[in-house]
C-alpha cells in the first residue's frame, strides 16, 4: 500500500471519535425532539474536511440538538416532521440558541 492511500478506506473524511449515525435513528431522535417542544427548526450544516452534513434542531427557547445527517435526505425533514428547514450558512444561527448554550453554561450543565 502506498502512503497516500491510507486512510482512504471508509473512515475517510471522519474526524477521530466522530460517531457515525444510523439516519433513522437521528430521523427518531429528531421525531421525538419535535413531539416534546414546540416551535422547533432545522437548520442544515454544509459537510466539511471533518465532518459530515449535520441538522441542528431549535425549539423556541433556544434549546438545540444536532445529529449527523445525510445531506440527500436533510431537505426531506421539513415534509417528513412538519417544520421549516434552514440552510444555515444562508441563515446563520438564531441568537436563542447561543442565549440558551450561555445559560446551561452559567448554570454548570
Amino acid at each position: 500500500m502506498a502512503w497516500w492511500s491510507r486512510g482512504r478506506g471508509e473512515d475517510a473524511g471522519r474526524s477521530r471519535g466522530e460517531r457515525v449515525s444510523d439516519p433513522a435513528e437521528s430521523l427518531g431522535h429528531f421525531r421525538q425532539f419535535v413531539a416534546s417542544r414546540r416551535g422547533v427548526e432545522a437548520y442544515v450544516e454544509p459537510a466539511t474536511r471533518i465532518t459530515s452534513t449535520t441538522v441542528v434542531l431549535i425549539a423556541h427557547d433556544g434549546e438545540w440538538t444536532r445529529r449527523a445527517y445525510p445531506a440527500k435526505l436533510a431537505a426531506e425533514l421539513g415534509p417528513t416532521l412538519g417544520i421549516p428547514v434552514y440552510d444555515v450558512n444562508q441563515t446563520g444561527y438564531p441568537a436563542r440558541m447561543r442565549a440558551w448554550t450561555s445559560r446551561q453554561r452559567q448554570a454548570g450543565r
